[in-house]
């Protein structure tokens, strides 16, 4: 999934979860999304209930909080942690999980980073900068 539409990644989160919850065997991406979502009780609501949440539109001046968008991030974090991509990230981590002591919050020190990331890419036309990326990390 490199590049999955709205549906198509809610899609996987909701029969991650489904799989979870009957007590399937997870397949690749799927264990990782599983351990994101059991830390974010707050969403369970939402992952159980597929048919309302689908369609669902998240916006910002709403105040309405994506959820999709935080636990891909998530993901997306755990991802790069197991393979040191961009390289430098692990040790990064590693430092902010030191100041923060709880791994949680040191998540949601890299999110911001990495949504910044994203967002100045995308803005750019392009794809995130690494070395801003890990630059924000640095000054956290």
């Amino acid at each position: 999934m490199y590049n999955p539409s709205r549906e198509q990644a809610r899609r996987f989160f909701f029969d991650a979860w489904r799989k979870h919850r009957e007590r399937r065997p997870l397949v690749g991406l799927e264990a990782v999304a599983v351990d994101v979502m059991l830390i974010h009780s707050e969403h369970h609501h939402i992952l159980d209930d597929p048919a309302r949440h689908l369609d669902r539109d998240y916006a910002p001046e709403d105040g309405a909080a994506n959820p999709f968008l935080h636990m891909s991030l998530h993901v997306a974090i755990e991802e790069q942690l197991a393979i040191d991509q961009p390289p430098g990230i692990g040790a990064e981590f590693q430092r902010i999980l030191a100041r923060h002591g709880d791994r949680h919050d040191a998540l949601h020190v890299v999110l911001e980073c990495l949504g910044e990331a994203v967002w100045a890419g995308q803005r750019a036309g392009g794809t995130p900068d690494a070395a801003a990326y890990l630059d924000c990390l640095r000054r956290k």
